[in-house]
């Protein structure tokens, strides 16, 4: 990705500012979105912009066609980023995972979620020889997506047996059918080198999940999304409120760049622990929304890609020495104790197990502290430990812009909306 980044760490009292300007092609506002999310850190704000035509006081003539964008980072202790490592790495603005999965055969899983399902399918895998490296599991509306990366246990090597890939695949496929799943179960050997959890994002798209019911009780915070059009600019709004966390602007941007949506711009707010993201999109083609059934679907879309990764449940994380058949044990533990795992990150450092299980009881309500107890003496106090996700809380800034409203106020101010996107990215001298 060709594009100019600047770093700074003293224009902002309490974040570091990731400035980036890059010729402007579809998808590059999910690539450099993508770097920070590898990293795990916290976006405060974000100023985004790749129409400087809509103004004619643009101070660079060539910004009409490039893609601006600043960043307001943290880590995930809210402190600004210091570590030269991290600071090299954005500056590379190199995408894709950092994680190297060579010499690993992939396999996506998709299907309907049950108590147990996860038990089943490393206790397979575990029979067939292959050994666990790395996973990623999501859950959502009943459904279940998961991608698998392992290698023969007995050989330390790749699974290039053709045979022995149809019989995993066979046998999973079985497993994820259990009794009334038998069209929409899915398994499949990945040959695309796509970024994990953006392929997660494309599996449970594909599998309509946004359209199903829960079966299990789902958080009462649901994210709030509106969509509408401002046909004097040919642009479609959209409009986020929800809790904020991690990686919530990877997986809207994520989902609005794979249903062949443009964002020309955008803003992103926090305040406290809530966020406001608003985008002005564009099909491909250049035109907006068309439909009350489109912006239906774009809604549905973006709240079921919000809540995939809404850690529901209690955190637990298990770190022990790798073994074989570590992962169907413990997973059996959790069924044998009536534990649903909502969302897994399976991952092996050397020797060493590392792996986070979100896990609620078998109708999505927060699970028993003594069975949880009980689970912990069963595999090991030392190797299971309840693990909380650090608390993201913004502190409200003197500067801070007042967080914008939806609806007939917001198409109002959009004029002053998008004048603000571009002075907070240098492009015009004043939004008043």
């Amino acid at each position: 990705m060709s594009c100019r980044v600047m770093i700074d760490n003293a224009g902002c009292s309490n974040a570091t500012r990731v400035m980036i300007d890059s010729a402007r092609k579809h998808g590059i506002l999910l690539e450099a979105v993508q770097v920070l999310m590898d990293l795990n850190l916290s976006i405060k704000k974000a100023y985004i912009s790749s129409d400087g035509r809509w103004f004619m006081d643009v101070a660079n003539s060539e910004s009409a066609v490039s893609l601006m964008c600043s960043f307001h980072v943290t880590d995930l202790n809210g402190n600004k980023l210091t570590d030269e490592s991290v600071l090299s790495y954005i500056e590379q603005l190199t995408t894709g995972d950092q994680k190297s999965f060579e010499g690993l055969t992939a396999l996506e899983l998709t299907g309907t979620d049950r108590v147990g399902l996860l038990s089943e399918v490393f206790a397979v895998l575990s029979n067939l020889h292959c050994n666990v490296v790395d996973a990623k599991v999501w859950t959502h509306n009943g459904r279940i997506a998961s991608l698998i990366y392992l290698k023969d246990n007995d050989s330390g090597s790749p699974i290039a047996d053709s045979q022995k890939l149809e019989v995993i695949e066979a046998m999973l496929r079985n497993v994820l059918k259990g009794d009334n799943d038998i069209r929409s179960a899915k398994t499949s050997v990945s040959l695309a080198v796509t970024h994990t959890e953006r392929r997660l994002h494309q599996m449970m798209f594909a599998d309509r999940d946004y359209e199903r019911t829960p079966i299990i009780k789902t958080s009462d915070d649901s994210p709030v999304v509106s969509v509408q059009n401002y046909l004097q600019r040919d642009y479609s709004v959209v409009n986020i409120h929800c809790k904020d966390r991690t990686k919530l602007l990877f997986d809207v941007v994520c989902t609005l760049t794979d249903m062949d949506y443009v964002v020309f711009h955008a803003t992103v707010d926090t305040s406290g622990d809530r966020a406001s993201l608003e985008f002005f999109i564009k099909h491909m083609d250049g035109t907006p929304i068309s439909s009350e059934a489109e912006k239906q679907r774009v809604i549905l879309c973006l709240q079921a890609a919000i809540e995939r990764r809404a850690s529901q449940g209690v955190r637990l994380e298990l770190c022990a020495s790798d073994r074989k058949g570590l992962l169907a044990d413990v997973t059996r533990t959790f069924r044998e104790n009536s534990l649903n795992v909502t969302r897994a990150e399976i991952s092996t450092r050397m020797d060493t197990a590392l792996n986070f299980f979100y896990v609620t009881d078998a109708i999505g309500n927060p699970a028993d502290p003594k069975i949880i107890e009980s689970v912990r003496q069963s595999i090991g106090l030392s190797n299971l430990k309840v693990k909380e996700l650090p608390l993201i809380y913004h502190q409200k800034g003197e500067r801070d812009e007042p967080t914008m409203g939806t609806g007939g106020a917001m198409l109002l101010s959009i004029g002053s909306l998008v004048r603000r996107n571009l002075y907070n990215l240098g492009l015009i001298k004043s939004y008043s």
